[in-house]
């Protein structure tokens, strides 16, 4: 039995934070309910490339959920939804503050029917607050938290995130791990709890290390310019001759003397200490003389803590990924095309067994609604 086996979750978001969230739940076993709009469902459906009748990201995010179409904003709304509503564990909702309590659906309406409900809502500020109304996106939350301006690049600016950080480990992630947390103290208190998500607030640990050393010491974090963001020649990227890029990491001193040994680093700048910038310079002179392959082969063997930088189909091919059998799971559509699924980070042993899953399609599964 999956740990969440007999759990149901209605999921009123879209896009990506909350079905990312409850993408998870359904992995672990619970009985995910989307609750779409009638004619065009979540408007991730037709974002493109197209896969099936949907897209490629709603069928990634949506594997093993069910859908059901309602129109929130008709009186009888709430009436059609009651029987999910008495049976259901957990809600998610992902709307800006006061939207759900303006469509009858807030926590206190909610709780009403299901004291026992979990109802969790994911917002870029919280529920509070002098910006939980503003409409902003995953950027916008990065650079609110002061995440955006810590890595800066040749020019001093800021660098363009390459991942969709408050999304998913701001906003699903913590979602999961409170949702989790409160059915367990549900079983010991037999009542539910209202959970306010802040993606924003989910950056802040993130920054854990330029929170404690500028609050102590006033020392705040410089762009490009700290230990783990640009400003060390034992934590960077370098261009080989080839034009492509290694990831060097020889923090600790016994990589650092490795990967300098590898390299031929002359000695007076192998203290990193004395001038960071001088070193670092000297490095990349080095490694821009030859190319990745010969650097590679240079670090075998070594315990150098550098390695390539890869594009993204030649790390879905790297022999790793294949060992640990991350990439062998499925989302198909309804003409059994396939699609890789996602890689949720939850133990094998406590997710769906089953390798290939569907993505619902709009309103399949509508007779939950007319459950008495």
């Amino acid at each position: 039995m999956l740990p969440l086996s007999g759990i149901c979750v209605l999921d009123f978001s879209t896009l990506l934070p909350g079905p990312m969230a409850t993408l998870l739940l359904a992995e672990a076993g619970a009985e995910v309910i989307k609750i779409e709009r009638p004619g065009s469902g979540e408007e991730l459906r037709h974002y493109p490339p197209a896969f099936g009748d949907a897209s490629v990201p709603f069928a990634m995010l949506n594997r093993g959920k069910r859908s059901v179409m309602l129109d929130l904003k008709q009186p009888q709304a709430i009436e059609a939804l009651r029987p999910l509503l008495e049976r259901a564990d957990v809600l998610v909702e992902q709307f800006r503050p006061g939207v759900m309590a303006r469509l009858g659906l807030g926590y206190d309406q909610v709780s009403t029917i299901n004291p026992r409900l979990v109802y969790c809502s994911i917002t870029g500020y919280g529920q509070n607050g002098p910006k939980a109304q503003v409409a902003a996106h995953d950027l916008n939350y990065q650079a609110d938290a002061g995440l955006l301006g810590i890595a800066a690049g040749s020019d001093g600016a800021p660098v363009g995130p390459s991942a969709l950080i408050a999304d998913i480990a701001g906003g699903a992630y913590p979602a999961v791990m409170n949702i989790l947390l409160a059915l367990r103290q549900r079983d010991r208190s037999g009542q539910g709890s209202h959970l306010d998500i802040a993606m924003t607030d989910g950056l802040l640990p993130f920054l854990y290390w330029g929170i404690g050393n500028g609050a102590s010491s006033g020392a705040w974090p410089r762009p490009g310019a700290e230990l783990l963001s640009g400003g060390s020649p034992r934590y960077h990227i370098y261009r080989t001759a080839d034009g492509r890029h290694l990831a060097a990491a020889a923090l600790e001193d016994k990589f650092w003397a490795n990967f300098c040994d590898a390299i031929g680093l002359p000695e007076a700048l192998r203290d990193d200490k004395r001038d960071p910038a001088a070193t670092c310079r000297e490095v990349a002179q080095i490694i821009g003389q030859r190319s990745a392959a010969q650097w590679m082969e240079a670090f075998a063997g070594r315990d150098v803590c550098c390695n390539l930088v890869k594009t993204l189909d030649e790390a879905l091919a790297d022999p790793q990924f294949a060992a640990r059998r991350v990439l062998e799971r499925s989302v198909v559509s309804e003409k059994q095309d396939a699609l890789p699924a996602i890689s949720v980070p939850i133990a094998p042993a406590l997710r769906d067994p089953r390798s290939a899953l569907k993505y619902p399609r709009l309103g399949e599964a509508q007779p939950l609604l007319d459950q008495d």
